[in-house]
C-alpha cells in the first residue's frame, strides 16, 4: 500500500520520457481560494418527482450548455459558481496522462477515464495496465471498496471477496497514474501528493482545458487531488474533448470513451447507455449529482444536482439534449424508471422548467 507524503517536498524528477514536461506550480500568491469562503450557489428547481399528478419532491441545481463558439445556449441556476466536479474530471486527468507519455490500448484508455462498475473486464483491465508497467496492485494508492455496480457487487460478495483497490471504481485511473510515474522515472510512492510532478501536470492540464484556475483544492473519495471549477469551465472542457481531432490527446481520450462506453461505466449504467444511444456523444458522471456531456460539434453540457441526488442527473440532461436538437428518438431509451405505487407506475421524474438563455 502506498500513501501520499506528509511533506510538500518531493524528489526532483527527471523530465518526462515523452512529450512536454509538466508546467511549474502556480506561485504562492495564486493559491486557490479556501472553499469555506465561497458562498453557496443560487440553485433553481431542475427536476420534479410526481406521484399521481402531485409534485412530491424537487431536486435543485444548476446547468449550462455552451456552443462551440463559447456562447451560452441554455443555462439555469448559477453555472459560474465553483463546485467540485468529482469523477467528471477523469477524462481531463486522462488527457494529462497522455501528455506525460502514457501509451495503452483504447479500451484501457477508456478505463483510465472511468468510474467503472467493477466487472471482471474492469478489474482485469486495471490489472493489465499495472502489468504492462511492471507493477502490482500494491502500487495503488486509491481507497479500497466493493464493486460499484449492484450486480457486480452482489457477485463479488457471493464469491467471498471484500473491499480491494482493484475493485474500487477508480482503479483504472490510479493504475494509469502509477504507470506514468514509471514511464517518467517519477516516484510511485506519494503519487497522490498535490505537489508530485504528476499531479502538477494534471492540475495544469485541467486549468488549460477548462480555461480557468481552480477556485479551491480538496481530496476526492479515491484519494486524488480534487480541483474546484465552474460548470461553465467544465462544459467548455467537454466541448473541446468531444470536438477534438482524433490524433490529439484530447481526441484520443474522447474516441476511446465513445468506442468503449462499457469500460467508462458498465452494463446497465446510464452513462454507457447515453453514449450508445447518441453517436459521437461523450458522457461522464460524477458523485454528488454531476453529469457532463460533449457533442461532436463542440457543444458542452454540465449539470449539477445540488443535493447530490443521482436519480435527477439523467432527466434534466435528456431535456437539455432535446432542446439542443439531439434526435429525440435516440433519447427515448433513456427515460428514468417510473415512480411506483403498489408496484405500478403512478408518477415520473421530469425536468422542472423550460430553460432560457
Amino acid at each position: 500500500m502506498t500513501h501520499p507524503k506528509d511533506t510538500a517536498t518531493m524528489p526532483v524528477p527527471a523530465a518526462p520520457a515523452q512529450k512536454a514536461a509538466p508546467a511549474k506550480a502556480a506561485p504562492a500568491n495564486a493559491a486557490p481560494q479556501q472553499a469555506q469562503h465561497i458562498k453557496a450557489p443560487n440553485h433553481v428547481p431542475l427536476v420534479e418527482v410526481t406521484r399521481d399528478g402531485l409534485v412530491e419532491s424537487i431536486h435543485y441545481g444548476s446547468l449550462i450548455a455552451l456552443s462551440a463558439d463559447g456562447s451560452t445556449a441554455i443555462q439555469a441556476g448559477e453555472p459560474d459558481a465553483p463546485m467540485y466536479p468529482r469523477s467528471s474530471l477523469k477524462p481531463l486527468q486522462a488527457v494529462a496522462l497522455l501528455k506525460a507519455g502514457l501509451e495503452i490500448p483504447q479500451d484501457l484508455l477508456a478505463l483510465t477515464a472511468a468510474s467503472h462498475s467493477g466487472a471482471q473486464m474492469h478489474r482485469d483491465g486495471a490489472t493489465e495496465i499495472l502489468k504492462l508497467h511492471g507493477l502490482t496492485e500494491a502500487a495503488l494508492g486509491n481507497s479500497t471498496d466493493l464493486p460499484y455496480g449492484v450486480a457486480e457487487r452482489e457477485e463479488w460478495l457471493r464469491q467471498g471477496n471484500g473491499p480491494t483497490r482493484i475493485a474500487q471504481n477508480c482503479s483504472g485511473k490510479h493504475a494509469s497514474m502509477t504507470a506514468v510515474c514509471v514511464i517518467n522515472g517519477w516516484p510511485v510512492e506519494g503519487y497522490l501528493h498535490p505537489e508530485h510532478p504528476l499531479q502538477v501536470l494534471v492540475r495544469d492540464t485541467i486549468t488549460e482545458l477548462t480555461g480557468e484556475e481552480a477556485a479551491a483544492v480538496s481530496t476526492d473519495g479515491c484519494g486524488t487531488p480534487l480541483f474546484a471549477h465552474s460548470l461553465h469551465g467544465m462544459a467548455r472542457a467537454y466541448g473541446r474533448l468531444a470536438a477534438a481531432d482524433e490524433n490529439t490527446d484530447e481526441g484520443r481520450v474522447a474516441h476511446a470513451m465513445r468506442r468503449y462506453p462499457q469500460m467508462v461505466a458498465g452494463e446497465g449504467r446510464d452513462v454507457t447507455a447515453l453514449m450508445r444511444a447518441v453517436p459521437g456523444l461523450l458522457a461522464k458522471d460524477g458523485f454528488e449529482g454531476l453529469q457532463l456531456v460533449g457533442l461532436p460539434n463542440g457543444t458542452g453540457i454540465a449539470v449539477k444536482i445540488s443535493d447530490g441526488g443521482d436519480r435527477a442527473r439523467m432527466p434534466v440532461t435528456v431535456e437539455v439534449l432535446r432542446q439542443l436538437g439531439v434526435d429525440g428518438g435516440s433519447l427515448d431509451t433513456l427515460q428514468s424508471p417510473p415512480v411506483l405505487g403498489g408496484g405500478l407506475p403512478v408518477g415520473e421524474l421530469r425536468a422542472a422548467q423550460i430553460f432560457s438563455n
